[in-house]
């Protein structure tokens, strides 16, 4: 490895080891899944309108992720299943469009609102590309709930169960039976497959109709506002929570004031003092209302932080931490109430009790099935279930692999190329993993599909790399790819996704329901680079359920780069050889140098020594807030290569700018223009326009981005700033990602000392508490039973 001048290259691990509880503060700083990818594009929070202090009323609007004060919410510690970390209560939420807008962890930033609460929204004669892709996830929603309407009812199960595991099972039922529930529930999950849909869905149109946001009237909005005046609450908080909660929103904020938590802006302390102002001494921590909002509100806090469910012992243990005095009831009337749902998930082969011998163990008729309770909202868990049953309708496919597909994996690039077109002749469901090399085999496999007459798209999480890939969500909401159907399905036979692992669970559950049966489906991607920014990890649990065929490419990354990476993979960070100056380590010594470094190189040296232009040049960095965070870093590098007083809201033609219309997409374009309809970006050469009431919940300067917002891109060069403060925030895969969106050079400006080699040893990434796996390995054991 080659290093700047200045350079020390010398790196030990450290070994520290990380805190097993930390700060609500230092987790959400830690926790790559709380980075701004997740959620807005410039990762500000909610400001309280002017005029209003923080801290002044019984509701201050939150900002940033580890912000102290009369605001600063307890964390959620405990772990759970497989060494969960559930989100704790201070993980920011999401405002703006759709599931992504709003507020962002910043990695060393203290408070930093910035973006005041929106009031109620203007009509507008036509949709944004956010609220189109929002319609179209919406009817994709219900058409999944009606194929589950459809569906047989669940095969009863827990027969032969007894002790613990039978007092659960007959909890619920008791549940279901309108009895009065215990304290401990689980669902009773089926034990056979769910039954295939007994007649085709409704069909759709092949593009989701426009449906018009809803708009909340003034006498609603007015209402609430006198709500929010008696309370205490900033009145701006009025159209938000008129559209979060509907025309009957007064109402309910008067019936129960702890229905605020509904607004992403609002905290449980902040809810608590609006209760107070209006109910006086009734509003204590054990009220039921409190207490089951705030049952939803930590889960919906779990969920920003990529869980789909949390175990119940979890669950009670952060409400504890708010104050709640028995955490068991409060879940217990959650669960009783429908608010939640709740699940067991078997763990392993029914155990016998102590007085039984290890050999009759297995034949006991009071045999104890051992399993972990998990709590969830309804959303997540309709859109696991409907995935797995989707997979595992793909992968029950059969197909005659023909004497032309094995011509085709014959003149295949590679070796691994020709074992995936092979597996995907004979396999309805495939998945495929590798690094940026292998990415080509993918590719190779849909040109021989092609070839053999099959209808193929190839789709990816961002857009470019080549006219015949799509876009996710483009295929989704109909503006790309093939279109569908009469049923509604896409007009394909084989589906090839690229960049899987940023599949959440819902866009991921959409695109598998619309796969039509007969047809083939490949997940391909690198497990090693962030998971997505919505709940779940689908590709990782479908790689650990091991319930299709999964092909593991073996073309390495070439140079110093793919080396350099591909260490990091396996938790090692290599001093490699780079005679080309293909890796470079510029140390700084504090996070102005840092700044500074970062903008000599990008338009300076990279430019000079490889005749990268610096608009090619991309900066990443952990997190938004801070000295060197992306705000910090975007400011010095307009200055520098762009200068003008920001006319357009803050932004000039010829910024390089970062679009994200909706949650987890950050898609780079260039400002052109604007006027009244918005502002006019150019993006892949295509020119789109950002409504001016959304520039600032939506697009953000993007010389500098953070690595959740880089997945799935790559430039030409990249310039990695690690600043002092960004210690905390650093994990094997935040390492990995970043450091591999270089195509051909990657500088380094290094400030974190030992913290680098410590995270890619001993930081892998965070887990997240699915369902996936479970469901997935029920479905294929039961299926391979006799009959």
């Amino acid at each position: 490895m080659s290093t700047d001048p200045q350079a020390d290259t010398a790196a030990a691990e450290n070994p520290a080891t990380p805190e097993a509880e930390p700060s609500a503060a230092a987790e959400a700083e830690a926790d790559p899944a709380a980075d701004t990818d997740r959620t807005g594009p410039d990762g500000s929070g909610t400001a309280e309108p002017a005029g209003a202090e923080d801290g002044a009323g019984p509701v201050a609007v939150h900002g940033e992720a580890g912000e102290g004060g009369p605001g600063a919410e307890p964390p959620v510690s405990g772990r759970g299943g497989e060494g969960e970390s559930p989100a704790g209560p201070e993980t920011e939420t999401e405002t703006g469009s759709g599931a992504e807008g709003g507020a962002d962890a910043d990695a060393g930033a203290g408070p930093e609102g910035t973006a005041e609460p929106a009031a109620e929204a203007p009509a507008t004669p036509a949709l944004s590309e956010a609220q189109a892709e929002l319609a179209a996830q919406r009817i994709e929603r219900e058409r999944i709930a009606r194929r589950k309407a459809e569906r047989e009812a669940p095969v009863a199960a827990g027969a032969k169960l007894s002790g613990k595991a039978a007092d659960l099972l007959a909890a619920v039922r008791a549940v279901e039976g309108g009895a009065k529930p215990s304290s401990v529930y689980f669902d009773d999950a089926p034990a056979a497959p769910r039954k295939a849909p007994v007649a085709p869905p409704a069909p759709r149109p092949a593009a989701p109709a426009a449906v018009a946001a809803s708009v909340p009237s003034a006498d609603t909005v007015e209402g609430v506002r006198a709500v929010l005046a008696r309370g205490g609450a900033p009145e701006a908080l009025a159209g938000p929570a008129a559209a979060a909660l509907g025309e009957d929103a007064a109402g309910q904020l008067t019936e129960n004031p702890w229905r605020l938590l509904s607004l992403p802006a609002v905290r449980p302390t902040q809810a608590d003092g609006f209760a107070r102002a209006l109910l006086g001494a009734e509003a204590g921590p054990g009220d039921e209302r409190r207490t089951t909002v705030l049952v939803g509100w930590l889960l919906a806090q779990a969920g920003l932080k990529g869980h789909t469910a949390l175990e119940a012992p979890v669950l009670e243990k952060a409400l504890a931490q708010y104050g709640v005095p028995d955490p068991a009831e409060a879940l217990e009337l959650a669960i009783a109430e429908g608010s939640v749902l709740v699940f067991h998930e078997p763990l392993g082969p029914p155990v016998a009790g102590p007085s039984e011998n290890a050999a009759d163990a297995e034949d006991a008729e009071d045999a104890e099935q051992p399993v972990r309770v998990l709590v969830g909202l309804e959303g997540a868990a309709m859109a696991e279930e409907s995935l797995a049953d989707g997979l595992a309708r793909l992968a029950a496919g059969t197909f005659d692999a023909s004497e032309d597909w094995e011509r085709a994996a014959g003149s295949a690039p590679s070796p691994s190329a020709s074992e995936l077109i092979r597996a995907v002749a004979g396999h309805g469901l495939v998945t495929h993993t590798g690094g940026e090399a292998a990415r080509a085999e993918p590719v190779a496999l849909a040109a021989a599909a092609r070839e053999l007459g099959l209808r193929v798209c190839l789709a990816a999480h961002a857009p470019g790399g080549g006219p015949d890939r799509v876009t996710v969500a483009g295929l989704l909401s109909g503006a790309e790819g093939p279109g569908r159907d009469t049923d509604g399905q896409f007009a394909l036979d084989l589906l090839v996704v690229l960049d899987a692992p940023q599949l959440d669970v819902e866009t991921a559950a959409a695109l598998v329901e619309s796969v039509p049966d007969g047809a083939r489906l490949v997940l391909s991607g690198d497990p090693g680079v962030l998971g997505s920014a919505g709940a779940g990890r689908v590709f990782a649990d479908v790689l650990a359920a091991r319930t299709c065929p999964q092909l593991v490419s073996r073309t390495p990354d070439p140079g110093p780069l793919g080396e350099l990476v591909s260490g990091v993979g396996i938790g090692e960070l290599n001093q490699v050889d780079a005679p080309g100056k293909e890796v470079v380590i510029v140390p700084v010594k504090d996070a102005g140098e840092a700044v500074h470094r970062a903008v000599q190189l990008v338009a300076e040296s990279v430019p000079r020594a490889f005749g990268i232009p610096a608009d090619s040049v991309q900066v990443i960095t952990p997190g938004h807030g801070g000295s060197a965070g992306t705000r910090a870093l975007n400011a010095a590098l307009k200055e520098r290569l762009n200068p003008g007083p920001g006319r357009f809201g803050g932004f000039d033609p010829g910024d390089r700018v970062v679009h994200v219309p909706s949650a987890g997409r950050a898609l780079p374009a260039r400002v052109v223009s604007a006027d009244a309809e918005g502002l006019h970006l150019e993006r892949a050469g295509a020119r789109i326009v950002v409504a001016k009431e959304l520039v600032e919940s939506q697009v953000r300067h993007g010389w500098a981005v953070t690595a959740h917002q880089a997945v799935g891109t790559r430039w030409p060069a990249v310039v990695v700033v690690l600043p002092g403060d960004a210690a905390q925030a650093l994990s094997r895969d935040w390492v990995y990602t970043a450091f591999g969106r270089g195509e051909r050079h990657l500088s380094v400006v290094h400030g974190v000392d030992q913290a680098l080699p410590h995270a890619v040893a001993e930081v892998p990434a965070k887990p997240r508490t699915t369902r996936l796996t479970g469901l997935l390995t029920a479905l294929a054991t039961a299926g391979a039973q006799p009959g």
